[in-house]
């Protein structure tokens, strides 16, 4: 059986500040972001619990590399990406 592995991007109700994150429980992490488990996280600290873009793999090494090259992305390129798969930027997570 394989295992599902997610890329994604989170955003604040603003939509001004991006974060790249790769897990294989996009449910869960997503949740923790929510919730603020880890209080000093990025993502906590910035208010990044709307999840607008995801990717799927079954294979963890390209989830990681993909989040890689994501994070490495000027921020146009993050924008484009969100627009192509989610262009009204609904929260994906609901």
């Amino acid at each position: 059986m394989s295992k599902n592995y997610y890329v994604y991007i989170l955003t604040n109700k603003s939509n001004t500040v991006l974060y790249t994150g790769v897990t294989n429980n996009l449910e869960r992490r997503t949740n923790e972001h929510i919730y603020k488990i880890d209080k000093s996280g990025f993502a906590e600290r910035y208010n990044c619990d709307k999840l607008v873009y995801y990717e799927q793999t079954t294979d963890i090494e390209v989830a990681i590399e993909r989040e890689k090259q994501i994070k490495k992305y000027k921020r146009q390129k993050k924008i484009d990406l969100i627009n192509n798969f989610n262009p009204d930027w609904k929260n994906l997570f609901l």
